[in-house]
């Protein structure tokens, strides 16, 4: 396989996209679950508690997705050396690992798309248990 510089610099953009992503949601979730712990300080509510559980989980992910996001761009940077240094099967090794961790950062980030939705599935049962309650 002949690999050339910019084949491993088309990764750049989708890169720098995707760790605006990632940061936003890290920023977000980091913001949210400090205003929930303050909530959950002051009334102790297991719904709350829950909350800033599968928010804990999320941020996990996404420090992995960034993680691995890091090291993807590294591995292209490293790819794009060993093309420019006629060392072709470093350039064509290290690009393969670097769309390998890609992907693998994207995985998680659909798996934390996924559990995102169970900040809304905790707030959900207690609306419903809390009319079952009241006997609604």
């Amino acid at each position: 396989m002949t690999l050339e510089v910019s084949t491993p610099a088309l990764l750049f953009p989708a890169v720098s996209l995707l760790f605006l992503s990632y940061t936003n949601r890290f920023l977000h979730l980091s913001a949210l679950i400090r205003t929930l712990h303050g909530d959950w300080i002051s009334k102790r509510d297991c719904v709350l508690k829950l909350q800033i559980d599968n928010l804990g989980r999320r941020l996990v992910l996404i420090r992995a997705m960034q993680l691995l996001g890091a090291v993807s761009l590294l591995l292209c940077v490293v790819s794009m050396v060993g093309v420019i240094c006629d060392w072709e099967s470093v350039g064509v090794v290290s690009f393969g690992f670097a769309l390998l961790i890609m992907g693998t950062s994207l995985v998680c980030l659909l798996w934390e798309i996924w559990i995102s939705g169970g900040a809304l599935r905790i707030m959900l049962a207690a609306v419903e248990e809390g009319e079952q309650h009241s006997g609604r």
